[in-house]
């Protein structure tokens, strides 16, 4: 790896740093499952935990290191004997390894955290990088607070670490206090003032409390470091990490401004995610980069229509390489016709003139208004509901429902029945009965009421209520329904469209019964 002058090496510390998230702490199993999916993603270097912290931590990485078939396992350790030892007893079943360990370097780390005097950490560095390469080859060393470590000082501690054995030297922005630019500057630095600095590897580490960790990450790259230190979702401590699938994305993305490759498949990202925010019980948030919901979503109407024209658009990359099955156009205020018809051509309803498009489209559009989710049995509801009112006789014009304890229910009504508009006010037994009442007021018919059903479409308090209502008249059934925010209007719409099927059903079977009734405004 270190051979190839453009290849990123991707050091995972999900299991390690992002395990020290408040929260959220992994099980042995759910450890295990993670490291399968990392070793199959491609990732070089899994650091599997922290061994010394806790027996379940030296378990996990004794574990995780017999099952890897790819991915080098890593354990962490301070600058202690009995920490380098625990991680080489927990990492020796595997026939490769890493010891990656650390000390504090900044001014206020030394003083404050370490209570030590620089002389005394550089001792210790000679000392424990010294013991770690006992065991491995591979050593790592992180100058912990990086970032705010003096300069000089940083270039003396990676030339002692080199000679004693260490092949990476990690540079940590512990507290996430540095930007690009500074960033780029240390690592450069380090290249031209380390006299043995071509011996090893130069990596990441960024925190993101200032947001900025993958920008860092990459600046660092940019500037000759070669290994990346991230963890999937971003997941860490305080504001998390660099997230690994923004790193990885964003070189494949841009390489013509960045020419590096990393040996991950990208294709697994959206799979990994899903498994370590089930692992952490940590959700992705929606709007995350790559693997949130909706990172390849779109709802406003402008970038729906480009999309349909050309997804290259509004997307840089496409959702398959990532593992996301495909574009969700979701369908909201901010979506437009285009968008709202090619909808209705992946529900299946097909040859829809554009009279009934554009009333559907009508409706939907106040639907959005009310709802945030608008689901695809929503719009099915509506055009539903659009092309049966193509032939109505009777409509609703407005409905006031009066309901509460202690009064009897009221509703005033307005019908447009057979052109003219009538307007009644009944009281009922319930809401629903007015509502029914003034229906047969300003429409006289006898029929029987045999059904009176409500369901909820979609979930939440804010669902669509799909109301069923069955009439019977003369041998004759007929099956209404509506949907409906407001499940009183929904009751009316339904019980007023269960009554046109029937005047439909008279003016087919008995045309002249049909003329008569029509005469005389039933």
């Amino acid at each position: 790896m270190a051979n190839e002058k453009n290849r990123v090496i991707i050091f995972d510390t999900t299991m390690r740093d992002g395990e020290q998230s408040p929260g959220a702490s992994m099980s042995l199993e759910e450890k295990i499952q993670i490291s399968r999916i990392f070793d199959e993603l491609g990732v070089d270097i899994i650091e599997a935990g922290f061994p010394i912290a806790s027996p379940g931590d030296y378990e996990a990485v004794k574990e995780i290191s017999k099952i890897l078939k790819n991915s080098i396992p890593c354990g962490l350790s301070r600058h202690t004997k009995k920490d380098i030892d625990a991680c080489h007893e927990a990492l020796k079943a595997a026939p490769r390894f890493r010891i990656h360990t650390f000390i504090s370097t900044s001014p206020l780390h030394m003083k404050h955290k370490l209570n030590k005097s620089p002389e005394q950490v550089i001792e210790s560095i000679k000392e424990h990088v010294t013991y770690a390469r006992k065991f491995t080859d591979d050593i790592e060393w992180s100058f912990e607070d990086g970032t705010r470590t003096d300069m000089d000082f940083m270039c003396k501690t990676v030339e002692l670490a080199i000679n004693c054995g260490a092949k990476t030297i990690n540079i940590p922005d512990t507290v996430g206090y540095s930007v690009p630019s500074e960033f780029k500057k240390i690592i450069e630095t380090l290249i031209n003032k380390v006299p043995n600095i071509d011996k090893a590897i130069l990596s990441t580490h960024c925190h993101n409390d200032l947001g900025l960790a993958v920008a860092n990450s990459l600046a660092g790259v940019s500037a000759g470091a070669r290994q990346i230190e991230c963890t999937i979702n971003g997941i860490g401590e305080r504001a998390g990490n660099a997230a690994l699938e923004e790193i990885v994305m964003a070189i494949k993305t841009r390489n013509d401004l960045m020419p590096f490759k990393t040996g991950i498949n990208t294709e697994l990202l959206s799979k990994a995610s899903k498994v370590v925010s089930n692992a952490t019980g940590f959700p992705v948030q929606f709007n995350k980069a790559i693997v949130g919901k909706n990172a390849f979503a779109h709802e406003s109407g402008i970038h729906q229509d480009g999309m349909l024209k050309h997804k290259n658009t509004y997307e840089i990359m496409t959702p398959e390489s990532v593992g996301v099955k495909q574009t969700s156009l979701v369908m909201g205020k901010h979506s437009g016709r285009h968008a709202f018809k090619e909808k209705l051509n992946d529900l299946g309803y097909m040859g829809i003139t554009d009279d009934i498009i554009q009333i559907a489209f009508g409706k939907f559009k106040v639907l959005a208004d009310k709802k945030k989710h608008v689901y695809d049995e929503d719009i099915a509801a509506l055009v539903d509901d659009s092309l049966i009112k193509e032939d109505n006789v009777i409509n609703l014009k407005s409905l006031k429902v009066f309901a509460g304890t202690g009064e009897p229910q009221r509703a005033d009504m307005t019908l447009e029945v057979y052109g003219e508009v009538k307007k009644a006010t009944e009281t009922g037994d319930g809401p629903v009965d007015a509502i029914f009442k003034c229906v047969k007021k300003l429409y006289s018919h006898d029929v029987n009421l045999k059904l009176y059903q409500v369901h909820a479409v979609t979930e939440g308090t804010d669902a669509q209520a799909t109301v069923s209502v069955r009439i019977e008249e003369n041998g004759k059934t007929t099956v209404g329904q509506a949907a409906d925010t407001d499940t009183l209007v929904a009751s009316a719409n339904a019980y007023l469209n269960a009554l046109n099927k029937m005047i439909i059903k008279r003016k087919r079977t008995s045309p002249e019964e049909y003329e008569q009734q029509k005469m005389k405004g039933i």
